[in-house]
């Protein structure tokens, strides 16, 4: 049975079919979860793989091997920079999320990591960047019954976890 749960632990160390990196559209190695994905996966496979790539739109998704990682693929998932929610700010972190889930499924992986995208170096406000990501996932869900997934919110700050439990029982 499909689950959303949001769990405290390191991305880094989720031992699951993918970790989805909150990346850059240029999936270089950056700062916050990006930057120790990188480094836990092995900076120099990474920025090979994604130099394969090359580019990835904002709101969308692509994959890479974990390499180094517990987990056994990275999805770079390329969420909104915040500018007050005036620049389609909130669809495009939905879609960030819808993408990573759909690239899940087409490559029949079950249980999945996820940061809060977005809501780190790139100030999306914590409880809206909350609501958009549940929602997504739950809308994946509803779409997808018949598609076993586990939904794992991997966090490691306190509060952030709290606000994160709060939304997803409020959403129920």
């Amino acid at each position: 049975m499909s689950s959303i749960r949001i769990q405290h632990i390191s991305i880094t160390e989720l031992a699951a079919d993918a970790v989805v990196n909150a990346a850059n559209s240029d999936l270089a190695q950056g700062g916050g979860v990006c930057g120790f994905i990188f480094r836990d996966a092995g900076a120099d496979e990474m920025t090979a793989a994604c130099n394969k790539i090359g580019h990835c739109d904002t709101g969308s998704a692509v994959i890479t091997p974990g390499f180094k990682l517990p987990a056994k693929n990275v999805i770079h998932a390329v969420g909104p920079i915040w500018y007050g929610g005036s620049r389609n700010e909130p669809e495009l972190l939905y879609s960030a999320y819808k993408s990573s889930l759909e690239l899940a499924k087409e490559n029949n992986l079950h249980s999945i990591g996820f940061p809060l995208i977005s809501a780190g170096i790139y100030g999306y406000p914590e409880t809206q960047a909350w609501v958009r990501a549940i929602t997504a996932c739950k809308d994946f869900l509803s779409e997808n019954p018949d598609y076993e997934i586990e939904i794992i919110f991997c966090v490691i700050d306190e509060s952030i976890l709290k606000k994160g439990e709060r939304i997803l029982s409020e959403l129920g």
